[in-house]
């Protein structure tokens, strides 16, 4: 069993992504400008959002939040969002997720111009990378795209199972792997609530992409031996022995499963970190008008 360790590979595309801004300042070209809007105090939203504030600061990024109360209403936050649009200094800009209930998520995220979508999750980008179009790949299957790249696991012909049709993780995932590139190829399975039977799918799997946030949901019974297991889910879980109170639980029952892998990631250390990285990435694209000129 190997581990994959997501944020050693992080680490690295920081670094190549470092030196790229170095080069474009250098030339005279500006420098990258990522913005996030924050709405209420989740935990993990702060958490998230710190992370990459501070990744930002590491590759030579501008960097810009703008918190909103909770109850802030959804014109107001709308107001922000076409603010950030009209912002010819930043290039790209995201709305942590969730969002409070009373604001109506797609209204927000299409709100977004598909060009400052630097998370990927406008119809627009979703629609282009389906269509094999230049887009901004969602950043959490693109940085499962290049732990599989990274690590050089063979994926063509192999079967795939993902756990979880979210729009954000496991529907463009499912996409991602069956396409016709080096790190795709898969025969795939979308597997979710309304599957039959789900262990007699993710038995027959090669790859598993768990994206449900049931936390280790995934057993040791319902995975091959050999199997390559990436695991999504990032749930705060009460841990009163802990400093902080809590801790992230994967949708893996990790200590069960990862005898039995050949690859798999660990939560936290796995997806998270390459979360951050393709967001980056997605940035950098932002900066230079590589999707759309």
């Amino acid at each position: 069993m190997q581990l994959i360790d997501g944020k050693k590979i992080s680490l690295e595309i920081q670094e190549q992504i470092a030196a790229e801004v170095k080069t474009l300042v250098a030339t005279g070209h500006k420098q990258p400008h990522l913005a996030a809007i924050l709405v209420g105090n989740d935990g993990g939203s702060e958490t998230y959002v710190a992370a990459k504030i501070k990744a930002c600061e590491n590759v030579g990024f501008k960097s810009t939040l703008l918190r909103f109360a909770a109850d802030t209403s959804e014109e107001k936050l709308l107001e922000a969002v076409v603010g950030l649009n009209n912002d010819s200094d930043v290039d790209g800009f995201i709305v942590q997720l969730p969002l409070p209930k009373h604001i109506n998520e797609h209204k927000v995220t299409e709100t977004i111009l598909p060009q400052k979508d630097v998370d990927g999750f406008h119809p627009v980008n979703l629609g282009r990378m389906v269509l094999n179009l230049p887009s901004y790949i969602s950043a959490t299957p693109y940085g499962i795209t290049k732990l599989l790249e990274a690590y050089n696991i063979e994926t063509g012909g192999k079967n795939c199972v993902v756990i979880g049709r979210s729009h954000i993780v496991g529907s463009p995932m499912s996409i991602l792997l069956a396409k016709n590139t080096k790190y795709g190829n898969c025969t795939v399975t979308l597997c979710h609530s309304k599957t039959k039977d789900l262990k007699s799918h993710t038995l027959n799997a090669d790859i598993i992409v768990c994206a449900l946030g049931i936390p280790e949901f995934l057993k040791a019974d319902m995975v091959k031996e050999g199997a390559v297991v990436i695991d999504v889910g990032t749930t705060r879980v009460a841990a009163p022995e802990t400093k902080s109170g809590f801790k992230l639980k994967g949708d893996v029952k990790f200590d069960e499963v990862a005898p039995k892998c050949s690859y798999i990631t660990p939560v936290p250390g796995g997806v998270g970190p390459m979360t951050i990285a393709s967001l980056l990435m997605n940035t950098l694209l932002a900066a230079k008008k590589e999707i759309y000129a």
